[in-house]
C-alpha cells in the first residue's frame, strides 16, 4: 500500500489480541486485559503484565477485560490499549501512521463497528478497514475461499463464537453466539461453588479448562487438585476435581453452540449443504483446542470435523493475508474502507 507505513492486521479479542504485521507475520499475541489506577485512571500495564494482576490487585487497582463478547465494553481502556499495541507491534518507528485491517464478528452492528474503527483511528492508524471474523478464520486455515463451494467454519473465541458458510469469498449464512471459551470458565465456576461450596477465580477455571476440561468422555478419567475459598467457613481450601465433573459442568454452553451450528446448516442451500458433507467443518480459536470438541460436533452433527493446524492463530494470520487482497476483496463487498484520516 505505501511503501512507509507498516500494515497490520488485528484480531482484537475478547480474551486476546494477536498483530500480524505485513511481511514479518504474527508480531504481537497479547492478552486483552488492562490494569489501571482507580484514582488517577492511569494505565499501569497492558497484555502479560496486567493478566498477572487478574484477581490479585488492591483495591486501588483494577485490572478490566475492556473488550467483551468481541465488542467495545469500554471505549476509552480499549483505545489505549490499542495505542500500545500498535506502537509495540510497529516497533515505535512509525514513519507513517500503519493501515489496520480488523476483524469482527459476523453480526456486529454498525454502531460496534463504529466504536472499533473510531477507537483503532484514534490509538493511531492511518486508515482502517474490517473483514468478518469466520472469513478471516477460513483463510487462516489455509482454505481457498474463492471457489464456489461450501466451506463450514466454527471459530470459538473467548467471547463469541462466528460460525459461517462461506463461498465465492462471503459468507452465505452466518451466526454470532454470544457463548464461548468465557462461558466455559463461568460454567466451571458456578459448577464448583454449586456441588463443593467453593469460590474459585476466573484464572483458576481457565486452568481448570486448560488441564482437563473436556467436551467428549475420556478414555482415562484426570484429576487434578485446585484451591479456593469456602463458602461456609470463609477460609481457603484445597479439593480434587475430574475431568468428567467439567464435562458434566460444560454441557449447557456446548449444547447452545451446537445448537447454533445446527441451525446454520439448516439455512444452507442444498448444494453447499453437500460440499460440507464432502469438506467437513473447520474448527478454530481457543474453543477448538477443548478436548474432544470436534469428536462431540461430529458425532452430534453426522459430519466430518477437523482443528486447524494452529486455531488460535488462524483468525489474525487470516487477517494478515488479506492485506494483500483488499482490492479483490473490497469488489466482492467483504472488506470495507470505514475511514480514513484526513
Amino acid at each position: 500500500m505505501f511503501a512507509f507505513s507498516k500494515d497490520i492486521g488485528i484480531d482484537l479479542g475478547t480474551a486476546s489480541v494477536l498483530v500480524y504485521m505485513k511481511n514479518k507475520g504474527i508480531v504481537l499475541k497479547e492478552p486483552s486485559v488492562v490494569a489501571i489506577d482507580r484514582n488517577t485512571n492511569n494505565i499501569l500495564a497492558v497484555g502479560d503484565d496486567a493478566k498477572r494482576m487478574v484477581g490479585r490487585t488492591p483495591g486501588d487497582i483494577l485490572a478490566v477485560r475492556p473488550m467483551r463478547a468481541g465488542v467495545i465494553s469500554n471505549y476509552d481502556i480499549t483505545e489505549k490499549m490499542l495505542k500500545h499495541f500498535i506502537t509495540k507491534a510497529c516497533g515505535g518507528g512509525i514513519i507513517m501512521k500503519p493501515n489496520v485491517l480488523l476483524c469482527m464478528p459476523s453480526e456486529a452492528t454498525q454502531v460496534q463497528k463504529r466504536a472499533v474503527i473510531d477507537a483503532t483511528i484514534q490509538a493511531g492508524a492511518r486508515k482502517v478497514y474490517f473483514i468478518e471474523e469466520p472469513v478471516a478464520a477460513a483463510i487462516g486455515a489455509g482454505v481457498d475461499i474463492s471457489k464456489p463451494c461450501g466451506n463450514m467454519v466454527v471459530d470459538i473465541g473467548g467471547g463469541t463464537t462466528d460460525i459461517a458458510v462461506i463461498s465465492l469469498g462471503n459468507a452465505v449464512v452466518s451466526k454470532s453466539l454470544k457463548v464461548a471459551g468465557d462461558n466455559f470458565d463461568e460454567a466451571i465456576t458456578m459448577y464448583i461453588r454449586k456441588k463443593y461450596n467453593i469460590i474459585i477465580g476466573e484464572r483458576t477455571a481457565e486452568e481448570i479448562k486448560i488441564k482437563i476440561g473436556t467436551a467428549y468422555e475420556k478414555e482415562k478419567e484426570e484429576k487434578i487438585t485446585v484451591k479456593g475459598r469456602s463458602l461456609v467457613s470463609g477460609l481457603p481450601k484445597g479439593f480434587e476435581v475430574s475431568s468428567m465433573e467439567i464435562k458434566e459442568s460444560l454441557e449447557e454452553p456446548l449444547k447452545e453452540i451446537l445448537e447454533a451450528i445446527h441451525g446454520v446448516l439448516e439455512k444452507t442451500p442444498p448444494e453447499l449443504a453437500a460440499d460440507i458433507c464432502d469438506r467437513g467443518i473447520i474448527l478454530t480459536g481457543g474453543g477448538a483446542l477443548l478436548h474432544g470438541m470436534g469428536k462431540l460436533l461430529q458425532s452430534k452433527l453426522s459430519v466430518p470435523v477437523y482443528v486447524a493446524e494452529d486455531p488460535i492463530s488462524c483468525v489474525v494470520i487470516g487477517t494478515g493475508k488479506a492485506l494483500n487482497l483488499i482490492e479483490i476483496m473490497e469488489e466482492a463487498d467483504t472488506v470495507v474502507n470505514a475511514l480514513k484520516i484526513k
